[in-house]
């Protein structure tokens, strides 16, 4: 089922959200955009199908800043990260409130979530389970919330700015208080196999790499993959992901 809806916030301002679910799925996932394309993009619809093909129930939505390109025309920077964060939290909120409505009404089970996205908004996502220490900032996870929370999936982590690999936002993946899945192409410019072995990373944030894909996880017709077998292998290793963790 594909459904369309608004989140309103205290401010009056709205968030676009888009569900879509699938008859006993097994967990469910928040899906955020990158910074250059909105929730419908192609990726996002096709990494979509193919968790719901998987049993998966996603929820995308759009960043301020997305809905603002579309009422005006205009093409507008990304947020900066506390709005960008505050927006992405306020989607967790709304999704676990429904969750508990829906369970409380005997109309659906408890699914585990797992939160992630593509690009920024994976980056996103994984900075809301980062470990801050003890002072709690405004757009921090409450405790419920950030235990509602099973794990993180991130596709093509920018773990640098292109052309700029010693600005590293490695932060959240160290501190991150759940486990975290990476899936990456190998000559992703925003962070290659090479810098990423080198890196060290936890033990909590793993890191899968797709044969010769880029940013968007698209190898060249030369290395003999194709973008349509990537994007199955990504999904199918989200979902291997969600399935250990949800089996322990």
């Amino acid at each position: 089922m594909n459904k369309k809806e608004t989140i309103q916030l205290a401010d009056d301002s709205e968030i676009s959200i888009l569900w879509n679910t699938v008859n006993n799925a097994k967990a469910q996932v928040i899906f955020a955009h990158g910074a250059g394309a909105n929730m419908n993009h192609e990726f996002m619809n096709e990494m979509s199908a193919l968790f719901n093909n998987l049993g998966i129930n996603v929820l995308r939505f759009n960043f301020p800043f997305m809905d603002k390109r579309a009422l005006t025309g205009k093409r507008y920077p990304p947020d900066r990260m506390p709005k960008l964060l505050a927006c992405y939290k306020a989607v967790i909120h709304y999704l676990n409130a429904e969750n508990t409505k829906q369970t409380q009404q005997g109309l659906s089970k408890h699914l585990p979530l797992f939160i992630g996205g593509k690009s920024m908004g994976s980056r996103v996502a994984a900075t809301l389970v980062a470990k801050k220490g003890n002072v709690i900032e405004p757009d921090d996870l409450t405790d419920n919330e950030l235990n509602s929370i099973s794990g993180v999936f991130c596709f093509g982590y920018p773990f640098h700015p292109t052309k700029k690999p010693d600005k590293l936002r490695l932060e959240p993946l160290q501190s991150s208080a759940k486990p975290i899945l990476i899936v990456q192409g190998e000559r992703d410019t925003l962070g290659d196999k090479a810098e990423i072995i080198d890196y060290q990373l936890p033990e909590h944030c793993q890191c899968v790499f797709l044969d010769d894909g880029d940013h968007s996880l698209k190898p060249r017709v030369k290395s003999g993959f194709t973008y349509a077998e990537h994007m199955k292998g990504a999904a199918k290793e989200v979902t291997a992901f969600i399935e250990h963790l949800t089996s322990q």
